[in-house]
């Protein structure tokens, strides 16, 4: 240093102030629980509680301690809810919940399984088609745009009408039906995959075809696609009410919830006694908005466009 220039003093170092290297790594874990469990918020789970518990009844329906939809409790014809019948009977003393409980099967199998197989088939399809691109993208995109030219519930009714409506059957139609939709959405985010960096350098290092779509893409394009399928859910649930309310689902006496509101709505007075009506209506109404509710959550939570920084 040059003469008469003083000396500059560096503060001393606050020993408090120096975080060790681990100090972050080991305070992650116990943050990211935390943030897992306030991520979706309490109604999230609400409504996943409500719709476990409705897929868990329909499942164990028949040992429950509950009457058989079709047992007959004449001394209690048409009668509004009490001890011995929660929610009441309708005009033949059949017992509601029982009912309901049992035709809610109907409405979860076709809902669920339907949009199972349409992830499936629809899923699987897209991602080949978004990976490989030219060729059999162009096939299995044009032959996409032809289902979806169709109305679907026009489709479903056209094709009902001379193959039948069993269970199976409306299953594999609503399935059909939601193929072409749910390869749209997977073909669409498995784009925004395909070219990234770590697809690129799966593709440099050799790796096959399937295991890039199933170790690579598979786990980034199934959250989104999976919310999709929920709403998916929700409006299949919808269409096999309404068809059912018209006659053209599962026919009697197989209960389903369109069919017992059917019933309700020809066969009462809803002034005098509204609960066969109310009540169906009002459990598709929380199922839909369960369902609805969780998918928009999860697709929220997954969508980068949406995530805070």
């Amino acid at each position: 240093m040059p003469e008469g220039h003083p000396v500059p003093v560096l503060p001393p170092i606050e020993r408090a102030s120096v975080a060790a290297p681990g100090a972050e790594l080991i305070a992650e874990p116990a943050e990211s629980r935390a943030k897992r469990r306030t991520k979706y918020g309490v109604l999230f789970w609400v409504c996943v509680g409500i719709v476990g518990a409705m897929i868990l009844l329909a499942v164990l329906a028949s040992v429950l301690p509950i009457q058989s939809p079709t047992s007959l409790d004449y001394q209690a014809v048409n009668s509004g809810p009490s001890l011995h019948h929660l929610l009441g009977t309708d005009d033949l003393g059949r017992d509601l919940l029982s009912r309901i409980i049992y035709g809610s099967r109907v409405s979860l199998i076709i809902g669920f399984g339907s949009v199972g197989i349409g992830l499936l088939f629809g899923g699987s399809a897209g991602m080949l088609a978004a990976f490989r691109g030219r060729g059999t993208d162009g096939v299995l995109n044009a032959l996409s745009f032809v289902l979806l030219a169709f109305p679907p519930i026009l489709a479903i009714m056209v094709i009902e009408a001379f193959w039948g409506k069993t269970l199976l059957k409306l299953t594999l139609l609503f399935a059909l039906v939601a193929t072409p939709q749910l390869f749209r959405v997977v073909r669409a985010n498995t784009l925004s995959f395909a070219n990234r960096e770590f697809i690129t350098a799966a593709r440099s290092m050799g790796a096959t075809t399937n295991r890039i779509l199933f170790k690579e893409l598979l786990p980034n394009v199934l959250p989104s696609a999976v919310s999709f399928a929920l709403i998916g859910v929700a409006i299949a649930i919808v269409v096999e009410g309404s068809l059912a309310f018209l006659g053209l689902s599962i026919s009697l006496p197989t209960a389903s919830l369109g069919n017992i509101i059917n019933e309700g709505a020809q066969l009462y007075n809803l002034q005098a006694n509204p609960y066969p009506v109310l009540f169906p209506s009002l459990y598709i109404f929380l199922l839909i908005v369960s369902l609805n509710l969780i998918g928009d959550r999860l697709r929220a939570s997954y969508d980068t466009r949406e995530a805070k920084l």
